[in-house]
């Protein structure tokens, strides 16, 4: 038996268990399995052993019952059926980021994110208009906006700064999980580092999935401005997210012999 065949029947005898105890008796080498409603299924002898095996089930004497263990199983196994099922559908990737020295990885749907469309756009060389590091930053951002619970409050009051609130101010960290405070600080400098000029536009497109015509109507910006308003944005917080370490600055060296002295130009 391969292995996914293993692993579908396994799921098989599992849910046959879900729904309560039976009792096993074996025919020709095939294990049937006895419900209390007189039903009765046929289970092959190693996937049986196997499972128990595993812990995935229990057993005492001739009864056979699910334990928590393989609850779990089945759980495990549904949520990946529906991500199998909903790769068809869409177009997953992985991005890492890099937050203070730490990488972080993202899972991001490119068929969904707000980003989708200048993923897709060229520019006049043939190159991508949006360069990896930057969708990636962008969809960091919203990661940490989302986490924040910062979804779908105030765009204002955002700009300049996000640090101007008071203790007792809704929407303060009081009451918030340390991931969520961790992921609001995240967000408050990620702002910074992209500067008041630019913040909205990320923060419009990026967290609360504006589009872009929308963008340029509200902020009266001249038409298709807005996606290199953003593009610029999303540059600078991928520098932000991952910067680049600082080259050795070159100096001017002079070699001379052992009674050589600089002379003095006067002016």
């Amino acid at each position: 038996m391969s292995e996914a065949t293993t692993s579908k029947a396994t799921v098989r005898l599992l849910k046959l268990l879900a729904r309560g105890k039976a009792e096993t008796s074996v025919r020709d080498g095939v294990v049937i399995l006895t419900f209390g409603d007189g039903t009765s299924h046929s289970v092959p002898a190693e996937i049986l052993a196997a499972a128990e095996a595993r812990g995935l089930l229990s057993r005492q004497e001739n009864v056979i019952s699910l334990p928590s263990e393989g609850r779990a199983f089945l759980r495990r196994a549904a949520a990946e059926r529906e991500e199998a099922f909903l790769d068809q559908h869409r177009l997953v990737e992985e991005a890492v980021v890099a937050v203070d020295g730490a990488k972080t990885r993202l899972r991001i749907n490119k068929e969904e994110s707000p980003l989708a469309c200048l993923v897709r756009l060229k520019d006049k060389n043939g190159g991508p208009f949006l360069p990896e590091e930057a969708f990636a930053a962008g969809e960091k951002l919203l990661a940490d906006f989302t986490r924040g619970q910062l979804q779908p409050r105030m765009t204002a009051s955002w700009e300049p700064r996000l640090s101007g609130r008071g203790k007792g101010d809704r929407g303060g960290m009081a009451d918030l999980s340390d991931s969520a405070v961790a992921a609001r600080l995240s967000v408050n400098r990620a702002l910074e580092a992209i500067g008041p000029e630019l913040a909205g536009v990320a923060l419009d497109v990026c967290c609360f999935m504006k589009g872009l015509e929308t963008v340029e109507r509200e902020r009266q910006w001249p038409a298709r401005s807005a996606k290199l308003m953003l593009r610029t944005a999303l540059l600078a917080l991928s520098r932000h997210y991952a910067p680049k370490a600082a080259g050795r600055r070159q100096r001017v060296e002079h070699w001379g012999d052992e009674n050589y002295r600089p002379e003095m130009t006067l002016r």
